[in-house]
């Protein structure tokens, strides 16, 4: 498989996809691809508007996008996709929309037969065996928590180590602690801003100036960088 999954979209002070369009760039490769946009994370936007924003800048790098809601036959939109680029917004809003256009299976399937994937936040997330590491609140039902299970390990994109100051509630730390009370078996990754990971056939890598924090059950997390070995995430 290949598959890039990106923290998040923007980083503070910086135009939209700014910091990772030349990964992006050099994840499709030099040759044009014009790839398969899935905005169904976008709420507070129209379908027409994501799109337009997500366009912009993949032309910028070479490449280009054209939504899923342009087509009559979703499914057959990724069944013909060059690429798959599912944006960041709502992931229970995103995993609702795919699942009632019956887009898991054919998803999948596209994926797992080499055509790129390209994900940030919540189409990072959508890449994970459920959604239940997410950080967005539940607005709809999206008839389960099962996800695309393309990689075995779930991440939490925009990774905080703390609360802001004078917040009482709990840190995104003690979460994912909660998480791993129920879920035992399963490892979850902390992904900060500005850090992605690239899958190519066999070669899986973090990107990024800021270390990610391994969570697994009854362990004391730990952090790794750029350049560790990340294969051991791989294995069922």
């Amino acid at each position: 498989m290949r598959l890039l999954l990106i923290s998040n979209s923007t980083m503070a002070g910086e135009p939209y996809l700014d910091y990772c369009k030349n990964d992006i760039a050099e994840f499709l490769g030099e040759e044009k691809v014009t790839a398969l946009f899935i905005p169904y994370a976008g709420v507070t936007m129209t379908y027409d508007e994501y799109e337009a924003k997500v366009k912009s800048r993949f032309n910028e790098v070479g490449h280009d996008v054209v939504s899923i809601h342009q087509f009559n036959d979703p499914v057959k939109a990724v069944e013909e996709a060059e690429a798959i680029v599912v944006g960041g917004g709502s992931t229970w809003h995103l995993l609702h929309e795919v699942r009632a256009n019956g887009l898991i299976e054919p998803i999948r399937d596209r994926v797992k037969d080499d055509i790129p994937y390209i994900g940030w936040s919540a189409g990072s997330n959508l890449t994970c065996p459920t959604i239940k590491t997410t950080n967005d609140m539940p607005i709809i039902d999206p008839k389960g928590f099962d996800a695309l299970n393309l990689i075995p390990f779930q991440i939490n994109p925009h990774y905080l180590d703390k609360n802001a100051q004078g917040h009482g509630g709990e840190t995104r730390q003690q979460r994912i602690e909660e998480f791993l009370e129920v879920n035992q078996d399963v490892t979850v990754v902390g992904l900060r801003e500005g850090c992605m990971f690239i899958l190519e056939d066999s070669d899986f890598s973090h990107k990024g100036d800021r270390t990610c924090r391994i969570f697994q059950y009854g362990k004391e997390f730990y952090e790794l960088k750029s350049g560790d070995d990340f294969d051991f995430l791989l294995e069922d």
